[in-house]
């Protein structure tokens, strides 16, 4: 069995946002030389998230309101986390949003639904964070 590791880094501008890492992934794949295996995608900062979905603007709006209304950042008072920081909103979207995909790989290729699309989810940006791709088969 082969096994292939890459660490990607991620800087957003914002406090969130969701970026499509789809190709990146599959860059890996095919710098892996690996053909049937799995792909483990796993955000390394517990305020960020690796998630599977459309990628359609819509539903990424959707899924910001919607995160904002179960864990809304403000005020930030109401959380007892919040202190020296003001992210406890931050921990609970990724919690909700997920830690990790695993994805089949099958003859070189991301074994994919239709629409499905990997993306990183940041929940308190503006400072660099990693996301790991950890590759093994044959």
């Amino acid at each position: 069995m082969k096994s292939y590791r890459k660490e990607l880094w991620f800087e957003v501008p914002s406090r969130r946002g969701f970026i499509n890492i789809t190709s990146t992934v599959d860059e890996c794949l095919r710098k892996s030389g690996i053909q049937e295996g799995l792909v483990l995608v796993n955000a390394m900062h517990i305020t960020a998230s690796v998630f599977i979905n459309d990628d359609e603007s819509g539903l990424h709006h959707d899924y910001e309101m919607w995160l904002e209304k179960l864990a809304p950042h403000a005020p930030v008072d109401q959380y007892r986390h919040n202190g020296y920081e003001d992210n406890a909103d931050a921990h609970m979207k990724r919690q909700i949003m997920g830690r990790e995909v695993v994805v089949a790989v099958t003859e070189g290729q991301l074994d994919f639904g239709t629409w499905e699309r990997i993306f990183y989810g940041e929940f308190d940006g503006r400072r660099k964070k990693r996301v790991l791709v950890k590759i093994i088969g044959e």
